[in-house]
């Protein structure tokens, strides 16, 4: 019987699953590189849990305990694109001076990915206006992942101050908010890259924007 991540009873809270198989874990991976496929290919519409189940190879009702509804199906799709980027970054971390730098520069190329798949990009973002408290939990790792996004960007911090978490809280809500405008063409790159640049300044007022130490030196 699965174990799916995503299964519950109840409507707003999700008892913690116990983890996954491998072969749960594989069949996960399928399910959301399907959506993503059926996302890139017609957006928000495209996204049809009989026909995620279809691509992915489950069946159906396998499908609905893994994800109740599309929106959370979608939402962990943008984690799972989340987690990837992330990967990326740390092969190839930014090379700014400055804390705010190096998280600016992180968030462009997350939204130049984003432009790469347009339909991707406004499903996800439709999933995520739409979700409401049953989707905490995936919301939740959203959340968490870009949090740790941002903070391996300004330099991994081990123990970031209120300050420093509350600044990133705002760099968030400021990289989904530019998202929603740019997709409904309300912003254009160049307007977004300013407005992330704006709220990243709020690094330099938390003690964490110093410039990067690249070599060694005496006072």
């Amino acid at each position: 019987m699965d174990n799916p991540e995503a299964a519950g009873s109840g409507p707003a809270h999700r008892s913690p699953a116990p983890p996954l198989t491998e072969r749960q874990r594989a069949r996960r991976r399928r399910i959301l590189h399907a959506t993503a496929r059926l996302a890139c290919r017609g957006g928000f519409e495209a996204v049809q849990m009989r026909e995620v189940a279809e691509s992915s190879e489950v069946a159906l009702g396998t499908l609905y305990r893994y994800f109740p509804s599309k929106v959370h199906l979608l939402v962990a799709t943008m984690q799972d694109q989340l987690e990837q980027l992330h990967g990326t970054l740390r092969k190839s971390p930014p090379a700014g001076e400055t804390a705010a730098d190096r998280v600016a520069q992180t968030l462009m190329r997350a939204f130049g990915a984003l432009q790469r798949e347009p339909r991707l990009a406004e499903a996800m973002a439709r999933a995520l206006t739409f979700a409401d408290r049953s989707v905490s939990p995936e919301v939740d790792r959203v959340s968490r992942r870009t949090t740790a996004i941002i903070l391996d960007a300004m330099g991994g911090l081990d123990r970031p101050t209120a300050e420093q978490l509350s600044a990133v809280r705002v760099i968030e809500h400021t990289w989904h908010s530019t998202l929603i405008a740019w997709l409904s063409g309300r912003a254009s790159i160049a307007q977004v890259g300013v407005d992330i640049e704006t709220a990243c300044r709020l690094i330099d007022v938390t003690g964490a924007g110093e410039p990067r130490v690249t070599g060694g030196g005496g006072a």
